[in-house]
């Protein structure tokens, strides 16, 4: 049968933001693991603390709709916690160009998760769910919160990631005028 309620649609919107965020309760602790620098371990530690309040509020949300939380597995989380993974594996990258990586996978995911909150938002508000729009509304900000966090990390460490760059620039042997412009188009 044809599913054909916004209703059903914010159910399962919501079962999809539930697996997303049971899946980064377990996946930070690795991120944090990962990361060699002590405010970005630190901010994977504190933005576990806010996913598990966010599964908490998911939760409460299904009771007062009567629903049951599972029965939906995020796709798109599960890729990007793939990334993620793949990220922290590579044993390849110096310490700061891996937190780089690492800050980068985060943001997607901050990204994505920021995309669906805004989305079921909006539909807890067309429903008339206010009670949802409030809740909703702090997991929000929150996500908002943890990717300005990000960015200001990101500001910080990818300049001392690019600093291997610069050592491999200056040990190129010098060329010649035409190559120099050709490289630089």
């Amino acid at each position: 049968m044809a599913k054909n309620s916004l209703r059903e649609l914010y159910v399962e919107e919501l079962r999809d933001l539930y697996s997303a965020e049971t899946q980064l309760v377990k996946a930070l602790p690795k991120m944090a693991k990962g990361a060699a620098n002590g405010q970005l371990r630190t901010a994977f530690e504190e933005h576990l603390r806010e996913t598990s309040e966010h599964v908490s509020r998911l939760e409460q949300i299904f009771e007062q709709l009567g629903e049951k939380a599972t029965g939906k597995k995020c796709m798109g989380m599960e890729g990007l916690v793939k990334e993620g993974s793949e990220m922290l594996k590579d044993s390849d990258f110096e310490e700061e160009v891996k937190d780089a990586g690492i800050i980068g996978a985060a943001q997607r995911v901050e990204h994505y998760e920021i995309a669906a909150y805004g989305t079921v938002r909006a539909f807890a508000e067309l429903l008339g769910e206010d009670e949802h729009v409030s809740l909703l509304e702090m997991t929000l900000d929150e996500e908002k919160q943890a990717d300005e966090k990000l960015t200001k990390l990101a500001g910080e460490i990818n300049p001392r990631a690019s600093e291997g760059d610069e050592a491999e620039e200056d040990m190129e042997p010098q060329a010649t005028g035409k190559s120099k412009a050709r490289r630089a188009a």
